[in-house]
Parts: structure tokens; C-alpha cells; sequence
């Protein structure tokens, strides 16, 4: 039961993310257009030659609330900055962990289905989408990756597909949809062969996306709902990490 609650709760605090990056809008962004308005308005007031006292006493009001709104701004900025530098320092730490876990490759090819284990017409659609994906051509890879999922639903390498189309959108740095497709293949696929992979690089774009909270309760659920997969002991250091930055 305890375990449940928590899984239930990292994956709302993870669906949460992703509806933040849905939504867009950071506080600094209103808070730039405020500034506009402001000197804007100071301009206004200067051009038309008010000189009475309320009118000086207008201008200096305006030019305090843009010194403070500068100084606002100032402030996001720099939180933002320094969680920026704490993603990317955890984000060295898994490409370092993933790399020695593989003898050094970063990433571990998909290794298309040996002949005769499909359907020719299946085995070819999945074989050219894996060419694509060997080429780095993602915006091709991701097509051909669509097209066999629409096609082959059902095929017993639908979610390494989805797999590897998650990856391709990661590579071409669309980290939003990567979040998205990952948590599709680890809600479709719970059983299949990909999905703590998948919950460990949904981790990852959070982390691309700066949403550190949700990063490690991505990370947490590979340690608690895989714990015996490779990804489990990377995951732990991430959280290790992770919460020691925080």
C-alpha cells in the first residue's frame, strides 16, 4: 500500500510537469512586460511636459517601481541560472554512469528483429525506421517509427518502437515530447523490456527542461518498480545526486 501511494505520487508530480510544459509562462516573462509598460508610461509622461508637482511626484513613483521590478527580475534570473547549472551537472553524471553501463556507449542501439521472426512487411517497416535511427535522421526516424506503430499495433516490438521514437525526438532536443512519449511507453508497456529505460530517459528530458522535483520521482520510480533492472542503481545515484544539489 505504501508503495503504491508513493508510486502514485511520483507519477502525479511527473504529470504535473508535463502539464507545466504544456502550459508554458514563466513569472519573468510577465514581469518583463510590466517593465515595458512602465518606461513606457515614463516616456509618455516626459513628452507630454507635465511639470506640476503631482506629475514629478507620478515619474518618480514609476521610475521606483521599474528599479524594483529590475532588481525582480535580477532575482528569477539568477535562480534560474543556478538550477540550470545543477541539471546539467546531474545530467554529466547519467551520460557518465549510462556510458560505463554500456562499455561506453552512450546510448545502446535497438537491434532489429533476425529474419523470420516477423512478418516480411513488418520486419521490413521496422528495419528501415531503425535505419533512420542509426543515421540520426530523427525527423524520419520518428515518421517511420509512427507509421509501424499505426500499422503493427499489436507486433511484439511495438514498444521498442516507441521506445526509440521517444529517443529520436530526445536527440533532436524536442525534450517536451520526449517527456511525453517515454511516460507513454512506460504506461503502455509496463512489462516490456523498455520501460524502466524509459522512466530513467524521462528523468533525463526533465532534467534538459529543469524540472528537478519531477526528474527524481522519475528516477524513484525506476529504483522502486525495477529495482532489479540495470537502470535501478543508476537511478539511485541520480537521486543521490539530485537531492544533494537540492
Amino acid at each position: 500500500m505504501g508503495r503504491a501511494w508513493e508510486t502514485g505520487r511520483a507519477g502525479a508530480t511527473i504529470r504535473l510537469a508535463v502539464v507545466l510544459l504544456l502550459s508554458g509562462g514563466l513569472s519573468a516573462c510577465v514581469t518583463v512586460a510590466e517593465h515595458r509598460k512602465l518606461e513606457e508610461e515614463v516616456l509618455r509622461l516626459k513628452k507630454t511636459g507635465a511639470v506640476g508637482s503631482d506629475s514629478r511626484a507620478t515619474v518618480a513613483d514609476l521610475h521606483a517601481q521599474i528599479e524594483a521590478l529590475r532588481e525582480e527580475i535580477a532575482s528569477v534570473q539568477g535562480r534560474l541560472e543556478v538550477a540550470e547549472h545543477r541539471s546539467e551537472e546531474a545530467l554529466e553524471e547519467a551520460r557518465a554512469a549510462r556510458k560505463a553501463a554500456h562499455g561506453g556507449a552512450a546510448t545502446a542501439a535497438p537491434e532489429p528483429p533476425p529474419e523470420g521472426a516477423v512478418a516480411p512487411e513488418e520486419l521490413r517497416a521496422y528495419r528501415d525506421a531503425y535505419a533512420a535511427w542509426r543515421a540520426d535522421d530523427n525527423a524520419v526516424c520518428i515518421d517511420r517509427f509512427r507509421e509501424f506503430l499505426q500499422t503493427h499495433p499489436s507486433s511484439e516490438y511495438a514498444d521498442d518502437a516507441a521506445y526509440w521514437m521517444a529517443d529520436c525526438h530526445f536527440k533532436k532536443g524536442d525534450f517536451r515530447t520526449a517527456v511525453l512519449r517515454f511516460d507513454d511507453v512506460a504506461g503502455r508497456y509496463p512489462s516490456g523490456n523498455k520501460a524502466a529505460d524509459a522512466l530513467y530517459r524521462q528523468g533525463e528530458a526533465l532534467l534538459r527542461l529543469g524540472y528537478g522535483e519531477a526528474a527524481v520521482k522519475a528516477f524513484e520510480r525506476v529504483v522502486n518498480e525495477y529495482p532489479d533492472s540495470p537502470r535501478a542503481s543508476e537511478a539511485k545515484r541520480q537521486v543521490k545526486l539530485l537531492r544533494s544539489t537540492g
